[in-house]
Protein backbone atom coordinates (compact mmCIF):
# COMPACT_ATOMS: atom_id res chain seq x y z
CA UNK A 1 0.00 0.00 0.00
CA UNK A 2 1.69 3.31 -1.10
CA UNK A 3 1.16 6.23 1.31
CA UNK A 4 -1.20 8.07 -0.83
CA UNK A 5 -3.73 4.52 -0.14
CA UNK A 6 -2.63 4.59 3.24
CA UNK A 7 -4.04 8.42 3.82
CA UNK A 8 -6.82 8.41 1.82
CA UNK A 9 -7.81 5.05 3.32
CA UNK A 10 -8.06 7.06 6.91
CA UNK A 11 -10.24 9.43 5.15
CA UNK A 12 -12.66 6.22 4.04
CA UNK A 13 -12.68 5.30 7.50
CA UNK A 14 -13.28 8.44 8.88
CA UNK A 15 -15.99 9.28 6.01
CA UNK A 16 -17.48 6.01 7.63
CA UNK A 17 -18.57 7.03 11.07
CA UNK A 18 -21.44 9.47 9.21
CA UNK A 19 -23.29 6.63 7.71
CA UNK A 20 -27.01 7.12 7.80
CA UNK A 21 -26.82 10.20 9.01
CA UNK A 22 -25.84 12.61 5.61
CA UNK A 23 -28.17 12.10 3.26
CA UNK A 24 -29.15 13.51 0.39
CA UNK A 25 -25.27 14.65 1.30
CA UNK A 26 -22.22 11.91 0.70
CA UNK A 27 -20.39 10.40 2.92
CA UNK A 28 -16.73 12.18 3.05
CA UNK A 29 -13.56 12.34 4.74
CA UNK A 30 -10.38 14.50 4.55
CA UNK A 31 -7.09 13.79 6.26
CA UNK A 32 -4.59 16.67 6.44
CA UNK A 33 -0.99 15.58 5.84
CA UNK A 34 2.45 17.54 6.28
CA UNK A 35 5.61 16.06 6.23
CA UNK A 36 4.01 12.53 6.24
CA UNK A 37 2.50 13.48 8.94
CA UNK A 38 -1.65 13.57 9.68
CA UNK A 39 -2.00 17.03 11.41
CA UNK A 40 -5.99 17.41 10.72
CA UNK A 41 -8.40 14.98 10.07
CA UNK A 42 -12.34 15.63 9.46
CA UNK A 43 -15.39 14.32 7.82
CA UNK A 44 -19.85 15.34 7.04
CA UNK A 45 -20.79 14.56 9.91
CA UNK A 46 -24.73 15.78 8.98
CA UNK A 47 -26.48 17.09 5.81
CA UNK A 48 -26.64 21.19 6.47
CA UNK A 49 -23.10 20.98 9.00
CA UNK A 50 -19.12 21.28 7.57
CA UNK A 51 -18.49 19.60 4.56
CA UNK A 52 -15.55 17.70 5.73
CA UNK A 53 -12.48 19.70 3.78
CA UNK A 54 -14.20 22.70 5.79
CA UNK A 55 -13.83 20.28 9.06
CA UNK A 56 -10.51 19.58 8.71
CA UNK A 57 -9.45 22.83 7.61
CA UNK A 58 -10.63 24.41 10.67
CA UNK A 59 -8.76 21.90 12.63
CA UNK A 60 -5.48 22.55 10.77
CA UNK A 61 -4.99 26.21 11.01
CA UNK A 62 -2.72 27.91 9.12
CA UNK A 63 -0.58 24.85 9.76
CA UNK A 64 -2.67 23.89 6.60
CA UNK A 65 -0.11 25.85 3.94
CA UNK A 66 1.85 24.11 2.06
CA UNK A 67 -0.21 20.75 3.14
CA UNK A 68 -1.43 17.94 1.40
CA UNK A 69 -5.24 16.94 1.41
CA UNK A 70 -6.57 13.67 1.02
CA UNK A 71 -10.45 14.00 0.37
CA UNK A 72 -12.90 10.81 -0.80
CA UNK A 73 -15.08 13.27 -2.74
CA UNK A 74 -13.90 16.49 -5.17
CA UNK A 75 -14.45 19.32 -3.27
CA UNK A 76 -17.68 20.96 -3.75
CA UNK A 77 -17.32 23.57 -6.63
CA UNK A 78 -21.38 24.84 -6.05
CA UNK A 79 -23.79 26.80 -3.13
CA UNK A 80 -25.99 24.92 -1.53
CA UNK A 81 -26.48 24.32 1.74
CA UNK A 82 -22.77 25.35 2.79
CA UNK A 83 -20.33 27.73 0.50
CA UNK A 84 -18.14 26.25 -1.98
CA UNK A 85 -15.06 24.03 -0.50
CA UNK A 86 -12.69 24.57 -3.31
CA UNK A 87 -12.77 28.16 -2.16
CA UNK A 88 -11.87 26.99 1.33
CA UNK A 89 -8.91 24.87 0.22
CA UNK A 90 -7.71 27.49 -2.11
CA UNK A 91 -7.98 29.96 0.75
CA UNK A 92 -5.92 27.63 3.10
CA UNK A 93 -2.66 27.46 0.69
CA UNK A 94 -2.70 23.88 0.25
CA UNK A 95 -0.40 22.54 -2.37
CA UNK A 96 -1.61 18.78 -3.44
CA UNK A 97 -4.97 17.49 -3.31
CA UNK A 98 -5.65 13.83 -3.66
CA UNK A 99 -8.79 13.30 -4.73
CA UNK A 100 -10.42 9.72 -4.43
CA UNK A 101 -13.66 10.23 -6.72
CA UNK A 102 -15.05 12.51 -9.05
CA UNK A 103 -18.07 14.23 -7.69
CA UNK A 104 -21.11 13.22 -9.77
CA UNK A 105 -23.45 16.21 -9.40
CA UNK A 106 -23.25 18.07 -12.49
CA UNK A 107 -23.12 21.10 -10.44
CA UNK A 108 -19.41 20.01 -9.62
CA UNK A 109 -18.18 17.43 -11.77
CA UNK A 110 -14.35 18.07 -12.55
CA UNK A 111 -14.82 21.52 -12.01
CA UNK A 112 -13.43 21.97 -8.86
CA UNK A 113 -10.54 19.71 -9.73
CA UNK A 114 -10.02 21.90 -13.15
CA UNK A 115 -10.09 25.20 -11.01
CA UNK A 116 -7.71 23.95 -8.32
CA UNK A 117 -5.08 23.02 -11.37
CA UNK A 118 -5.79 26.13 -12.83
CA UNK A 119 -4.43 27.50 -9.36
CA UNK A 120 -1.39 26.01 -9.65
CA UNK A 121 -2.40 23.07 -6.93
CA UNK A 122 -1.44 19.44 -7.80
CA UNK A 123 -4.09 17.60 -8.11
CA UNK A 124 -4.28 13.85 -8.32
CA UNK A 125 -6.84 11.51 -8.27
CA UNK A 126 -8.37 8.28 -8.49
CA UNK A 127 -6.99 6.94 -5.51
CA UNK A 128 -9.42 4.43 -3.97
CA UNK A 129 -11.57 5.59 -6.04
CA UNK A 130 -13.46 2.19 -6.04
CA UNK A 131 -13.87 2.03 -2.62
CA UNK A 132 -15.17 5.72 -2.10
CA UNK A 133 -17.68 5.20 -4.85
CA UNK A 134 -18.89 1.95 -2.92
CA UNK A 135 -19.31 3.24 0.10
CA UNK A 136 -21.82 6.43 -1.55
CA UNK A 137 -23.74 4.38 -3.71
CA UNK A 138 -26.96 5.67 -2.33
CA UNK A 139 -25.50 9.30 -3.63
CA UNK A 140 -24.44 8.37 -7.10
CA UNK A 141 -28.00 6.76 -7.60
CA UNK A 142 -29.73 9.52 -6.04
CA UNK A 143 -27.51 12.35 -7.93
CA UNK A 144 -27.70 10.37 -11.18
CA UNK A 145 -31.80 8.63 -11.18
CA UNK A 146 -33.29 10.84 -8.56
CA UNK A 147 -33.92 7.39 -6.93
CA UNK A 148 -33.07 6.07 -3.52
CA UNK A 149 -30.68 3.13 -2.94
CA UNK A 150 -33.06 -0.08 -1.54
CA UNK A 151 -31.51 -2.54 0.57
CA UNK A 152 -33.80 -5.89 0.78
CA UNK A 153 -34.09 -8.29 4.01
CA UNK A 154 -34.46 -11.53 4.45
CA UNK A 155 -34.12 -13.73 7.17
CA UNK A 156 -34.90 -17.90 5.90
CA UNK A 157 -33.40 -21.20 6.62
CA UNK A 158 -30.61 -22.58 4.63
CA UNK A 159 -33.45 -24.09 1.96
CA UNK A 160 -34.55 -20.72 1.57
CA UNK A 161 -38.08 -20.77 3.74
CA UNK A 162 -39.13 -17.65 6.01
CA UNK A 163 -42.30 -19.36 7.63
CA UNK A 164 -45.53 -20.97 6.91
CA UNK A 165 -47.88 -19.18 4.54
CA UNK A 166 -51.08 -18.45 6.48
CA UNK A 167 -49.39 -18.97 10.11
CA UNK A 168 -47.21 -17.13 12.63
CA UNK A 169 -43.58 -18.83 13.05
CA UNK A 170 -41.00 -18.39 15.85
CA UNK A 171 -38.31 -16.18 14.78
CA UNK A 172 -36.04 -17.86 12.02
CA UNK A 173 -32.59 -16.43 13.29
CA UNK A 174 -30.95 -16.21 16.72
CA UNK A 175 -31.40 -13.49 19.42
CA UNK A 176 -28.06 -12.42 18.29
CA UNK A 177 -28.29 -12.06 14.87
CA UNK A 178 -31.60 -10.28 15.26
CA UNK A 179 -29.66 -7.72 17.51
CA UNK A 180 -27.06 -7.32 14.81
CA UNK A 181 -29.77 -6.57 12.24
CA UNK A 182 -31.32 -4.03 13.90
CA UNK A 183 -28.00 -2.35 14.57
CA UNK A 184 -27.44 -2.33 10.81
CA UNK A 185 -30.74 -0.28 10.76
CA UNK A 186 -28.82 2.95 11.62
CA UNK A 187 -27.26 2.57 8.40
CA UNK A 188 -30.33 3.97 6.95
CA UNK A 189 -33.08 7.10 6.10
CA UNK A 190 -36.01 4.75 6.64
CA UNK A 191 -37.64 1.72 6.64
CA UNK A 192 -40.07 0.04 4.50
CA UNK A 193 -43.08 -2.29 5.68
CA UNK A 194 -45.83 -3.33 3.75
CA UNK A 195 -49.48 -3.42 5.66
CA UNK A 196 -49.26 -7.32 5.82
CA UNK A 197 -46.28 -6.78 8.04
CA UNK A 198 -47.99 -4.24 10.57
CA UNK A 199 -51.62 -6.19 10.48
CA UNK A 200 -49.57 -9.22 11.38
CA UNK A 201 -46.37 -8.94 13.40
CA UNK A 202 -47.47 -5.16 14.76
CA UNK A 203 -43.59 -4.13 14.89
CA UNK A 204 -42.19 -1.22 16.40
CA UNK A 205 -39.61 -0.62 13.75
CA UNK A 206 -37.15 1.78 15.80
CA UNK A 207 -33.57 1.78 14.81
CA UNK A 208 -31.09 1.71 18.15
CA UNK A 209 -29.33 5.11 17.70
CA UNK A 210 -31.55 7.36 15.55
CA UNK A 211 -35.22 8.38 14.67
CA UNK A 212 -34.97 6.58 11.34
CA UNK A 213 -38.06 7.18 9.36
CA UNK A 214 -40.31 4.77 9.09
CA UNK A 215 -42.71 3.90 5.86
CA UNK A 216 -45.88 1.91 4.86
CA UNK A 217 -46.92 0.86 2.07
CA UNK A 218 -50.85 0.46 2.86
CA UNK A 219 -52.79 1.11 -0.44
CA UNK A 220 -56.22 1.12 1.06
CA UNK A 221 -54.91 2.54 4.36
CA UNK A 222 -55.48 -0.29 6.59
CA UNK A 223 -53.08 0.49 9.45
CA UNK A 224 -54.46 0.84 12.42
CA UNK A 225 -54.46 4.22 14.24
CA UNK A 226 -52.96 2.15 17.91
CA UNK A 227 -50.52 0.55 15.80
CA UNK A 228 -47.21 0.07 17.81
CA UNK A 229 -44.94 1.89 15.08
CA UNK A 230 -46.80 5.18 16.42
CA UNK A 231 -45.22 4.86 19.92
CA UNK A 232 -42.80 7.08 20.77
CA UNK A 233 -42.08 8.61 17.88
CA UNK A 234 -42.82 12.06 16.32
CA UNK A 235 -45.40 12.17 13.17
CA UNK A 236 -42.88 13.59 11.04
CA UNK A 237 -40.70 10.42 11.38
CA UNK A 238 -43.49 8.13 9.41
CA UNK A 239 -44.96 8.68 6.12
CA UNK A 240 -47.80 6.55 5.41
CA UNK A 241 -47.97 5.49 1.36
CA UNK A 242 -51.82 4.88 -0.35
CA UNK A 243 -53.47 5.65 -3.26
CA UNK A 244 -57.41 6.56 -4.30
CA UNK A 245 -58.50 4.11 -2.67
CA UNK A 246 -57.80 4.68 1.20
CA UNK A 247 -60.74 6.10 3.15
CA UNK A 248 -60.82 9.89 3.04
CA UNK A 249 -61.89 9.49 7.20
CA UNK A 250 -58.76 7.44 7.39
CA UNK A 251 -56.37 10.13 5.86
CA UNK A 252 -57.74 12.82 7.81
CA UNK A 253 -57.16 11.03 11.48
CA UNK A 254 -53.48 10.06 10.57
CA UNK A 255 -52.82 13.62 9.52
CA UNK A 256 -54.45 14.89 13.04
CA UNK A 257 -52.32 12.58 15.15
CA UNK A 258 -49.40 14.72 12.61
CA UNK A 259 -48.70 11.76 11.02
CA UNK A 260 -47.47 12.03 7.12
CA UNK A 261 -49.56 10.28 4.73
CA UNK A 262 -47.86 10.38 0.94
CA UNK A 263 -50.90 9.34 -1.29
CA UNK A 264 -49.42 7.92 -4.58
CA UNK A 265 -50.87 6.63 -7.93
CA UNK A 266 -51.94 2.86 -7.74
CA UNK A 267 -50.85 0.37 -10.29
CA UNK A 268 -53.22 -3.15 -10.08
CA UNK A 269 -54.43 -1.71 -7.12
CA UNK A 270 -51.89 -1.73 -5.56
CA UNK A 271 -48.44 1.70 -4.46
CA UNK A 272 -47.02 2.27 -7.38
CA UNK A 273 -43.17 1.47 -5.77
CA UNK A 274 -41.82 3.80 -8.53
CA UNK A 275 -43.38 7.04 -8.15
CA UNK A 276 -43.14 6.09 -4.28
CA UNK A 277 -39.50 5.99 -3.90
CA UNK A 278 -38.63 9.19 -6.27
CA UNK A 279 -41.08 11.08 -3.90
CA UNK A 280 -38.67 9.82 -0.96
CA UNK A 281 -36.25 10.86 -2.81
CA UNK A 282 -37.30 14.03 -3.27
CA UNK A 283 -37.71 14.68 0.65
CA UNK A 284 -33.94 13.26 1.38
CA UNK A 285 -34.17 9.61 1.86
CA UNK A 286 -31.80 8.03 -0.50
CA UNK A 287 -30.75 4.92 1.99
CA UNK A 288 -33.96 2.58 2.08
CA UNK A 289 -34.43 -0.63 4.17
CA UNK A 290 -36.93 -2.89 3.26
CA UNK A 291 -38.24 -5.05 6.40
CA UNK A 292 -41.91 -6.31 4.43
CA UNK A 293 -43.03 -9.66 4.16
CA UNK A 294 -43.20 -11.40 0.75
CA UNK A 295 -46.08 -9.24 -0.67
CA UNK A 296 -43.64 -5.99 -0.51
CA UNK A 297 -40.67 -7.77 -1.53
CA UNK A 298 -42.06 -9.50 -4.46
CA UNK A 299 -43.47 -6.20 -5.78
CA UNK A 300 -40.14 -4.32 -5.13
CA UNK A 301 -38.50 -7.32 -7.23
CA UNK A 302 -41.12 -7.26 -10.04
CA UNK A 303 -40.33 -3.15 -9.76
CA UNK A 304 -36.75 -3.26 -10.39
CA UNK A 305 -36.16 -1.66 -7.45
CA UNK A 306 -34.12 -3.65 -5.40
CA UNK A 307 -30.15 -2.55 -5.53
CA UNK A 308 -28.74 -4.89 -2.53
CA UNK A 309 -29.87 -7.92 -0.23
CA UNK A 310 -29.33 -8.17 3.39
CA UNK A 311 -29.78 -11.96 3.49
CA UNK A 312 -29.77 -13.80 7.24
CA UNK A 313 -29.71 -17.54 7.22
CA UNK A 314 -30.31 -19.97 9.79
CA UNK A 315 -28.97 -23.52 9.87
CA UNK A 316 -33.02 -25.13 9.64
CA UNK A 317 -34.43 -26.65 7.27
CA UNK A 318 -38.09 -26.32 7.32
CA UNK A 319 -38.48 -28.78 3.70
CA UNK A 320 -41.83 -29.49 1.92
CA UNK A 321 -44.33 -27.59 0.08
CA UNK A 322 -46.38 -25.29 2.60
CA UNK A 323 -43.37 -23.29 3.90
CA UNK A 324 -43.02 -19.87 1.99
CA UNK A 325 -40.24 -18.57 0.21
CA UNK A 326 -39.49 -15.20 1.04
CA UNK A 327 -39.53 -14.09 -2.55
CA UNK A 328 -42.18 -16.24 -4.53
CA UNK A 329 -42.89 -14.04 -7.52
CA UNK A 330 -40.99 -15.73 -9.81
CA UNK A 331 -41.93 -18.80 -12.13
CA UNK A 332 -37.92 -19.31 -13.69
CA UNK A 333 -38.36 -22.27 -16.23
CA UNK A 334 -34.40 -22.33 -17.17
CA UNK A 335 -31.21 -22.09 -15.07
CA UNK A 336 -30.25 -18.98 -17.28
CA UNK A 337 -33.33 -16.92 -15.76
CA UNK A 338 -32.46 -17.26 -12.62
CA UNK A 339 -31.57 -13.77 -10.89
CA UNK A 340 -27.93 -13.07 -10.24
CA UNK A 341 -25.94 -11.15 -7.47
CA UNK A 342 -22.63 -10.45 -6.62
CA UNK A 343 -21.56 -11.26 -3.66
CA UNK A 344 -20.23 -8.36 -0.98
CA UNK A 345 -19.98 -9.50 1.86
CA UNK A 346 -20.07 -12.95 4.44
CA UNK A 347 -20.15 -13.07 8.24
CA UNK A 348 -20.76 -15.34 10.33
CA UNK A 349 -23.05 -14.06 13.56
CA UNK A 350 -22.92 -17.63 16.00
CA UNK A 351 -24.38 -20.04 14.10
CA UNK A 352 -26.14 -18.02 11.25
CA UNK A 353 -24.94 -16.40 8.29
CA UNK A 354 -24.92 -12.78 7.41
CA UNK A 355 -24.89 -12.62 3.03
CA UNK A 356 -24.54 -9.35 1.87
CA UNK A 357 -24.72 -8.91 -2.09
CA UNK A 358 -25.76 -6.68 -4.70
CA UNK A 359 -27.87 -7.26 -7.80
CA UNK A 360 -26.09 -7.45 -11.17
Amino acid sequence: MTSDQKFMQRAITLAKRATGHTSPNPLVGCVIVKDKKIIAQGWHKTCGGDHAEVDALKKAGVKARGSTMYVTLEPCAHWGRTPPCVDAVLAAGIKKVVVAMRDPNPLTNGKSISKMRAQGLKVVTGVCGADAQAMNLAFIKYISKKMPYVTAKIAQTMDGKAGVRGRCVPWITAPATRAWAKLRRNEFDAIMVGANTVLTDDPQLNAPDKAIVKVVVDARLRTPLKAKLFKNTQGVNIILVTTALASCAKIKAFKKMGVGVMVCKARAGHVDLKAMLKELAKNGLIRILIEGGPTLLDAAWRGGCVDRMHIYVAPKVMGGVKPANMIAGFDIEALADTKRFKIVQVDRIGQDLFIECDVI
